[in-house]
């Protein structure tokens, strides 16, 4: 499938070269960005402990709480800027890997606590969406050689397989109260699809198969029989026992009901990277994952507007409409790989159109990073987040094509900076 070509916003300070992957025009490009964002995210660091949430102009917003997925996930993006090449990256990495241990840590109860306010617990939950993150941000932080990464690899390794695996299912369960007992019978998606990727993570960081095994049979279960079945698609929520909950809606931003496009682009992406570490057997993997792709594409991209839905119906029509910046990053990761391996025209013209769209939509060439969501004339808004996150997503959619495999992105981002 062919992206139609009207409605390709004209790019704003490049040539066509900027946005085809592989070119050297490119590549500087990608290295541009990743530093201007790097930049931008470096105010995130408070004088006390913990990070600032940060504004549109990178002043930091009034909101002083602090969530673990967003300390975990500015942990990991500088750790991978530090294997880069770039300087003053050890500062946010040693401020998050301290708060991480010294507050997010429960030394009540064991575990990482979701949301802190200064030296008070804002929300104690204990969910697995959390503690795959801190896994990711121990990983990389080991491959940057922080000292302090194999003590905080071990210790959410611990947690996560003495509350979260279920072994019988080879999942991740979802949540807990803070002192580990019941908060709810919820199963999903999205934490799972994150554990693949702290999981293949912390297998490039540790060499430990059992991380590998583990996030094959997370894969296996999402792509072989949800997938495979949804006409790859992939719904979200599930029950207990691991059925579909086609009736389930929650927060909005985290737990909407139906398919998130976004999600098979980074699964795929993921799929192809656990093949790649398992030695590239002889399979469908590819074709498997261009499928999860393929889809993805098909249903979400506004052909009007541009920009992908940020939600499906189970049929694949649009539910919530809203287009936000990181489904278009984690499409840029997956198309990217596809390339890596050959590609064919209709990727490459998926690939730079994206580029296209997010250099006109989302880079902020004024302050830095990339807004978050878009209004239906393609403009900022705020709907839906407050400042700009974190530099997690659109940092690696800058990082991922600079380098030539499919994993391994801490190995292979040495050098990259100036090859």
């Amino acid at each position: 499938m062919r992206p139609p070509l009207a409605n390709i916003p004209n790019n704003r300070h490049h040539d066509a070269d900027a946005f085809r992957f592989g070119t050297s025009a490119h590549r500087d490009f990608l290295r541009k960005d990743a530093k201007r964002q790097f930049d931008f995210f470096r105010s995130s660091v408070r004088p006390e402990p913990g990070f600032f949430v940060l504004g549109y102009d990178g002043n930091p917003l009034t909101d002083t709480v602090q969530e673990l997925h967003t300390t975990a996930r500015l942990t990991h993006s500088y750790a991978l800027g530090h294997i880069f090449g770039l300087e003053e990256c050890d500062t946010v990495i040693d401020k998050g890997m301290a708060y991480l241990w010294s507050h997010h840590r429960d030394r009540d109860h064991g575990g990482y606590l979701w949301a802190l306010d200064g030296e008070t617990v804002h929300d104690g939950r204990k969910l697995a969406y959390g503690h795959v993150f801190v896994l990711l941000a121990g990983a990389s932080a080991k491959m940057a050689g922080h000292p302090d990464a194999d003590r905080l690899i071990d210790d959410v390794t611990a947690v996560l397989e003495t509350h979260y695996w279920e072994g019988n299912h080879g999942l991740f369960a979802d949540e807990w109260n803070r002192d580990w007992s019941p908060f709810s019978s919820y199963r999903g998606m999205n934490a799972n699809m994150h554990g693949v990727e702290a999981l293949l993570t912390a297998f490039e960081a540790t060499g430990r198969e059992t991380y590998l095994s583990m996030a094959g049979q997370i894969l296996g279960f999402f792509v072989n029989r949800i997938a495979a079945a949804e006409n790859w698609r992939l719904p979200e929520h599930y029950t207990a026992d691991w059925q579909i909950d086609r009736l389930y809606s929650g927060n909005p931003m985290f737990r909407p009901g139906g398919t998130t496009p976004g999600h098979s682009f980074e699964l795929a992406r993921l799929l192809l990277q656990y093949w790649d570490l398992s030695g590239r057997p002889e399979n469908n993997t590819q074709e498997v994952a261009w499928k999860l792709t393929e889809r993805a594409l098909s249903d979400a991209w506004n052909n009007e507007l541009g920009g992908f839905a940020y939600t499906l119906n189970f049929d694949g029509t649009p539910a919530i409409g809203s287009r936000y910046w990181w489904p278009v990053t984690e499409a840029i990761g997956v198309l990217a790989s596809f390339l890596k391996l050959g590609g064919n025209q209709v990727q490459h013209d998926w690939y730079s159109r994206l580029w296209c769209f997010a250099d006109a939509h989302f880079i902020d060439y004024e302050n830095g990073g990339w807004f978050p969501e878009i209004d239906e004339q393609g403009k900022p808004t705020t709907t839906q987040f407050l400042g700009k996150p974190d530099i997690y997503h659109s940092v690696q959619a800058a990082l991922f094509p600079l380098t030539s495999g499919l994993s391994k992105l801490g190995e292979e981002l040495r050098g990259a900076l100036i090859s």
